[in-house]
């Protein structure tokens, strides 16, 4: 018999990694409830999530940002054990030349929603943060021990200061956070269903290039090819998005099986591989028999040369291990493109 596990408040969870996310918890067997304001969404998702799973998650239209909103929520779904906070505005370039509205939204709707959990007595918080708040780093590949260094775009730092809100509001409280600090997901469902929905023109390299592969977009721009890497373009862990979301529910069952050794944990969640922007393009060509047509451009702004992830210590408390190729990443992402052209007019 398949026993009914806790309800998960999941916020944006009609956003990329948050819809993948939800689908991974109800396959698991949670209860899940989404709250958004579909800023950078489609209410369509839900349907989505449904025809993977089966279920229908409760979903509330809520600005994260106004507390009594939020409160408002708890209070008419009082069975809540838990929250996964996914909800925030995460372009870095268009973090650089809108610097207030990354602050205000990314940090307000933390704590809007850290205050509304207290009111609701919900103890239990998963985290999205990002590898960014680890900035240019000396030393790869990065372990979650590694130095925090300046952040290179707003976005990074909203996510630095909202890991520094986390630490200090669970020493002060009795709440309990687990932070991801996943790499550069990448991908879509392998139904083809549900993936990355960039509102106009994508600041991520991957839906980017399936635009441009799909006629949407000119050629694909490259920022870059004088970095200190081997081909001279920038070098990211890239992840599938169907694992980041197992991630979350590996994280979330650590929480809930009382397992946290500390109030506030961190794990990095990515494959511990680095890959380059022209390998990843190759990938691409390589999986889908297509060409490419890219061009150098300059450098973008609040751009980081390369990361990628020691992933050691979520292999081995978490459980967890990436288990999609980067071919397979580029193969669903492409799928998704397809589906979406076919269907979304």
């Amino acid at each position: 018999m398949n026993v009914s596990k806790p309800c998960i408040l999941v916020t944006g969870g009609t956003g990329y990694i948050g819809s993948h996310t939800v689908v991974a918890l109800i396959e698991q067997g949670f209860d899940v409830v989404i709250a958004d304001n579909l800023c950078n969404s489609e209410l369509f998702i839900l349907d989505r999530i449904e025809e993977i799973s089966g279920v229908r998650p409760r979903f509330y239209q809520v600005e994260l940002c106004n507390v009594s909103e939020i409160e408002s929520l708890f209070d008419q779904e009082k069975s809540i054990k838990a929250v996964i906070h996914f909800a925030a505005l995460k372009a870095v370039g268009d973090s650089v030349n809108a610097p207030l509205a990354y602050y205000k939204n990314n940090l307000a709707s933390l704590i809007s929603l850290l205050e509304a959990m207290q009111h609701a007595s919900v103890k239990h918080l998963v985290f999205s943060s990002s590898c960014t708040v680890y900035g240019e780093p000396d030393h790869l590949p990065v372990t979650e021990s590694t130095p925090i260094k300046s952040a290179l775009s707003p976005y990074g730092n909203t996510k630095q200061i909202g890991e520094e809100i986390l630490v200090d509001h669970t020493k002060a409280s009795d709440t309990s956070c687990i932070a991801l600090r996943y790499f550069n997901p990448v991908g879509a469902h392998s139904s083809a269903l549900i993936g990355e929905l960039p509102i106009g023109t994508p600041n991520n390299l991957v839906p980017f290039i399936t635009q441009s592969a799909i006629g949407k977009l000119g050629p694909l721009r490259v920022f870059g090819n004088d970095y200190n890497t081997p081909d001279g373009t920038c070098i990211r862990d890239y992840i599938h998005v169907e694992d980041v979301a197992l991630a979350h529910v590996a994280a979330m069952n650590r929480m809930l099986k009382s397992e946290q050794k500390d109030s506030f944990e961190v794990f990095n969640i990515g494959t511990g591989n680095g890959n380059t922007v022209l390998e990843v393009i190759q990938a691409f060509e390589l999986s889908t028999g297509m060409n490419l047509n890219y061009s150098i451009c300059d450098r973008r702004e609040g751009d980081i040369e390369k990361v990628y992830a020691d992933t050691s210590r979520s292999n081995q408390i978490l459980g967890w291990k990436a288990e999609k190729t980067l071919l397979e990443m580029m193969a669903s992402a492409w799928a998704w493109e397809k589906q979406l052209s076919n269907t979304i007019k």
